[in-house]
């Protein structure tokens, strides 16, 4: 009996210092244990919906799968899949029109790579077809995007004239054409990777970012990017060489970079350079000033690294409500001193001001009463102070100065 008390004393006394350990090794707020804590690999794992898309490369040309040689219509064709895809709106009208009606055809090739063919008289074509069309030299592989009458309200939307289209489509993709086309794409990534290395190796400053090839196997066309002028004349030599195609250069700006690689915003959306926008207008901090937000560099800068496209978008709408608001010269007069503009709220139809004494307090005056005191003022009325305009009183926050070096940086040169 003795034994067994003694052996469940020590079973007990275990458990103490078991519990004891785990307690200290669950405490991240123990020194000893602080470092360990710090390195602990907290990254999540790929998600097999995440593998399935970087593993499809026709993902960019519009394609949920990979394509069938034996299938000269894709299936698996689908607006939702395309970079900067064109909904095609008047496909749900059921209006009884022919294709022919508009004989030219929107073909789709890799990311925002679309172009318009003239169609032939012979044959059927229906959207998701595979298609050979003519370049120069030889043929290209895309896909039909759109057909009828929707094509002529793409010509003026980007401002092509009809008349101008003078390439043709030749004929749906055979069985040969698509096996080659998928031998091609299937050279894409690794043949962007090897002209990196030797760019490298070469010390040229760019970044080959994308390889499209052409779908006859002919001809590659290299996207790349790079501050300065590039002397690639060496860099096509060793690639046309080791590849034994025509190469073709096309540099591209960070802004069309962040485009074909695609992303997510701050604002939780995908890019609107990678969905839907096509024109990049020059950004400016005037934008960023005119729209009272704070200079702050990376709060400003897109993932492009420079201003983000989205601040011009309300740029109009403000410029054209701060016209209604007093000129920021203008001071407000009471007895008490005079109000220094600070700044506006366009929204909620206020403006901040401080006294010309007291920097370290801001208060808030809707706009009707400001213009009901500059009224007053130019009456030689001045009231005692405005406090019964206010309405809000706050301090005023310290504003970080950032450095012209760094908002030069990421502005539009």
């Amino acid at each position: 009996m003795a034994e067994n008390q003694e052996n469940k004393q020590e079973v007990k006394e275990e458990v103490k210092e078991k519990k004891k350990f785990t307690e200290i090794e669950t405490d991240h707020s123990q020194v000893e244990n602080l470092e360990e804590y710090l390195n602990m690999d907290i990254r999540t794992g790929v998600s097999k919906e995440a593998e399935r898309i970087s593993a499809n490369p026709y993902l960019s040309r519009g394609m949920s799968n990979f394509p069938n040689p034996e299938q000269t219509n894709c299936r698996d064709y689908t607006q939702s899949a395309c970079k900067l895809s064109s909904y095609d709106w008047v496909e749900n009208l059921h209006i009884t029109t022919e294709y022919l009606d508009c004989p030219i055809a929107e073909v789709r090739f890799k990311n925002s790579h679309k172009d318009f063919y003239l169609l032939p008289q012979e044959g059927v074509f229906h959207v998701g077809d595979i298609v050979a069309v003519e370049a120069a030299p030889g043929h290209d592989i895309g896909i039909i995007s759109m057909l009828g009458r929707s094509v002529y309200n793409q010509l003026k939307h980007k401002r092509v004239n009809p008349d101008d289209v003078k390439k043709k489509l030749y004929r749906t993709a055979r069985y040969a054409d698509i096996e080659k086309w998928i031998a091609t794409v299937r050279q894409e990534h690794t043949t962007m990777l090897s002209s990196r290395y030797i760019a490298w190796d070469l010390g040229l400053k760019m970044k080959v970012n994308d390889v499209e090839y052409q779908g006859d196997g002919t001809k590659a066309i290299f996207y790349y990017s790079a501050e300065d002028r590039v002397d690639f004349r060496e860099l096509i030599k060793i690639l046309a060489e080791q590849f034994r195609i025509r190469i073709e250069m096309r540099q591209i700006g960070v802004r069309q970079e962040a485009g074909r690689l695609g992303g997510i915003g701050t604002c939780g959306r995908e890019l609107c350079c990678s969905s839907w926008l096509t024109n990049f207008q020059s950004v400016s901090t005037a934008s960023a000033r005119t729209q009272q937000l704070s200079l702050n560099p990376q709060k400003l800068a897109g993932q492009c690294g420079k201003l983000k496209c989205c601040l011009n978008f309300e740029q109009a709408t403000y410029a054209e409500e701060i016209k209604k608001f007093p000129d920021p010269k203008l001071r407000l007069l009471s007895k008490k001193g005079k109000a220094i503009y600070n700044k506006i709220d366009i929204f909620k139809k206020i403006v901040w001001y401080t006294y010309a004494g007291d920097n370290s307090n801001m208060f808030a005056i809707p706009l009707e009463k400001v213009n009901e005191i500059i009224e007053m003022n130019k009456k030689n009325q001045i009231p005692e102070n405005f406090d019964e305009f206010v309405v809000v009183n706050q301090k005023k926050e310290e504003e970080v100065n950032y450095s012209l070096d760094e908002l030069k940086n990421i502005e539009d040169k």
